[in-house]
C-alpha cells in the first residue's frame, strides 16, 4: 500500500522536492519488498539505484524546473494519498496467494539471483532513459537560453 501511495504521490505532487522525496518512499517500499522476499543484496542494489536516480532527478528538477507559484494544498495532498490507497486495494484484497497446479523447487532470492539476464537489461534501460532524458532537457534549455 505504501508504495502505491508513494507512487501516486511522486507522480502528481506539483514541488519538486516532495516529489523527489515521495519517489524516494517508492524505492524505499520496493526494496522492502525484496527484502521480505529473502532477495537482501537485491534490496541493497535497488536502493543504491534508487540514490542515485534521486541525487540526479533532483539536481536537475531544481536547476531546470520552475517554481509553482502556489503550495499544494494539504486538500489535494490528501486526495492524492486517497487515490493512491484505493488504487492498492485490488493487490491487497485480490491477491492471488492461493496454491497452484505447478510447483518449483527455486525461491524467489534464488531466482531473482540466478535468472538476471532481463533484470539487469531492464535496469540499465532505465538507468539509460534517464540520462537520455536530462541531456535532452538541458540541450533543449541551452538552445532556448542562446536565443
Amino acid at each position: 500500500m505504501g508504495l502505491i501511495i508513494s507512487a501516486v504521490l511522486a507522480l502528481f505532487l506539483e514541488d519538486v522536492i516532495y516529489s523527489v522525496a515521495a519517489l524516494a518512499g517508492t524505492f524505499f517500499f520496493t526494496a522492502l519488498i525484496y527484502i521480505q522476499n529473502g532477495a537482501f543484496f537485491a534490496a541493497i542494489f535497488q536502493f543504491a539505484v534508487g540514490i542515485g536516480t534521486l541525487a540526479v532527478l533532483f539536481l536537475s528538477g531544481e536547476m531546470l524546473g520552475d517554481k509553482p507559484a502556489k503550495k499544494a494544498s494539504p486538500k489535494r495532498t490528501g486526495a492524492l494519498i486517497g487515490v493512491g490507497a484505493i488504487l492498492s486495494m485490488p493487490a491487497i484484497f485480490l491477491s492471488v496467494s492461493g496454491s497452484t497446479g505447478t510447483t518449483s523447487n527455486l525461491d524467489f532470492g534464488d531466482a531473482l539471483w540466478n535468472i538476471r539476464g532481463l533484470d539487469v537489461v531492464l535496469q540499465a534501460l532505465v538507468i539509460l532513459t534517464v540520462a537520455l532524458g536530462i541531456v535532452i532537457v538541458l540541450h533543449e534549455k541551452k538552445k532556448k537560453d542562446g536565443q
